[in-house]
């Protein structure tokens, strides 16, 4: 195994201790003591903890589409496809027992404090609602009176559904139920 770089183990931490605590009850000493650093490395790669904010971000983001990419890589039929993301999200919360939504959560927490940060957010969820427009276009190409737009938002809306009310009953039944709606909006 390679050895972790100082500034990916210091976003490894960080990332961990933003998602499971938030960010703003995980200090910097509590950031440099767990990665095991000197204050100064922390400052030779990131200039504050709004960047370091940026740089968990920006990883959480890659790392959620990359994770779609391998999670339905094997899935070709357009219909699995759509239902391979609603797994995949179920999958994210079950190996998170329940925590939430990355980008959710810290917008929750930072809000209009940081424009910087509710623009990422936002932006991430049109990629994502990007990702359904695709997925649902391969699906009802052939299909007459389909109406992709509102098939996608549907789609949207029911997952990110799915992922704050199972957050907040600890269990993934949101999931099955909403398969089931998605199901019976496919023609």
């Amino acid at each position: 195994m390679k050895k972790e770089k100082v500034q990916e183990r210091i976003i490894r931490v960080a990332s961990d201790l933003f998602y499971r605590q938030g960010f703003n009850s995980t200090g910097i000493n509590q950031i440099i003591a767990e990665a095991d650093i000197a204050i100064g490395s922390l400052y030779n790669h990131f200039s504050s903890k709004n960047d370091l904010l940026q740089a968990y971000l920006t990883r959480e983001e890659f790392e959620w589409f990359k994770g779609f990419e391998e999670h339905a890589a094997k899935v070709s039929e357009p219909k699995k496809k759509i239902f391979s993301l609603i797994d995949y999200r179920k999958k994210l919360q079950l190996s998170s027992k329940f925590a939430g939504c990355h980008f959710i959560k810290i917008v929750s927490e930072v809000g209009d404090s940081s424009p910087a940060v509710s623009d990422f957010v936002r932006q991430h969820k049109l990629k994502q609602k990007e990702l359904i427009r695709k997925l649902v276009s391969d699906y009802v190409d052939n299909k007459k009176n389909t109406d992709a737009d509102l098939l996608t938002e549907n789609i949207f809306l029911l997952i990110e559904g799915a992922v704050v009310t199972s957050t907040i009953n600890k269990n993934s039944d949101s999931f099955d139920q909403i398969q089931k709606m998605i199901e019976a909006q496919l023609p």
